[in-house]
């Protein structure tokens, strides 16, 4: 993957930008040690790394605003970094760029329950969310498999969803409104915690944008009653197919659970090794979960029932107690460690009509038949929002390259059955180079003018998002 040189006018000027953004910041702010930039130098898309020129870690608003302005006047590039758990490589600096961390940013602002919101500082984690408010019964509804550790400026950059989208949605349905800071260093706000703000809906352009537009400090986020009760049941199947057609049935059938997960062999294999949850020895299995009161489980829990055994299910476990939930959650939410125990892999991130799920499935592994490479499937299925995981050896010359390829495939025939590139990880660089197979230029210059009217030196978050040749002419003219 390309990786844009180095500026050396910008390089040569390192010493008095660095000393520029010491004197406007508090001591131990400003990180220009190489050796300590290193664990910048990249995110969990681990493959590529590039280690910044600075990195910055703001502890106000105001702060960031002063940044942006010094790097603004100097024409240098900028990176926002939340925990650093991207996927696709959103986080990945340019070696004459300043990284802004938000990780200092991390206080609860507002609590409203009345009014059903909390305001956060940005580099709050989402699991904070919930734990800030579950006292009084309250949660926050995105459940990012990273929660734990990722930060919500970095949720709102990517739109994170999580298991629980199907019924909540992802970041964009539960974001009332932002603080942000522009690449000028400008300081606005947008929305707030009125259920509909006035005026063009900003919020919703910046909510996925990746830090194109604006470094995001402040978030209001919607939080939810917690439910009466919920229940989850793991179903076996034959096949990846027949699990596939199982979730477009219940889909079709009218009925909205809480999630719907699926995993494949090669997944079940490695999360049996690794968690020990008992699962059943079958290709595919299904992890269903409902919401509601005791009856309305039930009610539920029974179509369900109805439609897997159309299906014939090697298996069909009902969660009647506690443990025995936690137990089927517990592989899915050990599966990415566990495959990682195994081997090196790539994790995509395309999102197709549920009704293309036994379709996309076989192409998926024709496909690994094809590159001779091992997928383990595990994803959101209610949404259709794929996760193949593409396993190959780090330490073998090319295995990278046929790993990125394969991936290339997957998410093109994403794309061909009416997906899209993707629901939650978001571009980065692992896609920008495939933005062309989902939109034409026409829209791409369309997105692109977007960001020429928030970020007119384009300066926010380099070599991201748009292909490189297509973003060049916008920067030379930005120049």
């Amino acid at each position: 993957m390309h990786i844009p040189p180095a500026d050396p006018k910008i390089l040569a000027r390192r010493d008095r930008i660095v000393a520029a953004l010491r004197a406007a910041l508090p001591e131990g702010a400003v990180i220009d040690d190489p050796a300590e930039t290193r664990a910048y130098e990249c995110d969990a898309l681990t493959a590529y790394r590039c280690p910044p020129m600075a990195v910055t870690l703001p502890s106000s608003t105001e702060e960031v605003s002063r940044i942006m302005r010094i790097c603004h006047d100097e024409g240098v590039p900028v990176v926002p970094r939340g925990s650093g758990t991207s996927l696709a490589g959103g986080a990945l600096p340019t070696a004459d760029s300043v990284v802004i961390g938000v990780s200092r940013l991390n206080k609860v602002l507002e609590t409203d329950l009345d009014n059903r919101f909390i305001r956060v500082e940005a580099g709050r984690t989402n699991l904070s969310i919930t734990k800030a408010v579950e006292a009084e019964g309250f949660f926050y509804a995105p459940d990012p498999s990273s929660q734990l550790a990722c930060a919500i400026a970095g949720n709102i950059g990517m739109n994170s969803g999580g298991a629980h989208c199907l019924k909540y949605g992802v970041t964009t349905n539960n974001l009332l409104g932002v603080r942000m800071v522009l690449a000028d260093g400008t300081i606005v706000e947008l929305g707030g915690p009125m259920m509909d703000a006035p005026g063009l809906d900003l919020l919703g352009v910046v909510c996925g944008s990746e830090g194109q537009l604006g470094i995001v400090t402040e978030a209001t986020l919607r939080i939810l009653p917690r439910p009466e009760g919920a229940r989850p049941v793991l179903v076996g199947f034959s096949s990846n197919e027949v699990a596939g057609a199982c979730v477009a049935d219940i889909i079709k059938a009218g009925i909205l659970p809480v999630a719907i997960e699926f995993m494949d062999r090669p997944c079940i294999r490695a999360t049996e090794a690794f968690a020990h949850a008992g699962y059943p020895d079958c290709e595919a299995l299904l992890i269903v979960e409902v919401e509601g009161s005791p009856d309305e489980i039930d009610h539920q829990i029974g179509l369900i029932r109805q439609i897997a055994t159309l299906h014939d299910p090697v298996e069909f476990r009902e969660a009647r107690s506690e443990e025995e939930a936690a137990r089927i959650w517990l592989g899915r939410k050990s599966a990415f460690g566990a495959v990682g125990q195994i081997n090196d892999y790539i994790c995509l991130d395309g999102t197709i009509p549920v009704s293309e799920l036994p379709r996309v499935l076989a192409g998926i592994r024709r496909l690994a038949e094809h590159y001779e490479l091992e997928v383990a499937n595990v994803f959101h299925a209610g949404d259709g929002n794929m996760h193949p995981l593409i396993l190959f050896n780090a330490n073998e010359p090319g295995e990278l390259a046929k790993a990125e390829a394969m991936g290339a495939d997957i998410l093109r025939l994403c794309v061909e059955v009416g997906g899209c590139l993707t629901g939650e990880h978001g571009v980065g660089v692992e896609k920008r180079d495939l933005m062309d197979a989902q939109f034409t230029p026409a829209d791409l210059e369309a997105q692109m003018r977007v960001k020429d009217v928030f970020d007119p030196k384009w300066i926010l978050n380099p070599a991201k998002v748009f292909p490189l040749e297509a973003s060049a002419s916008h920067r030379r003219a930005a120049a």
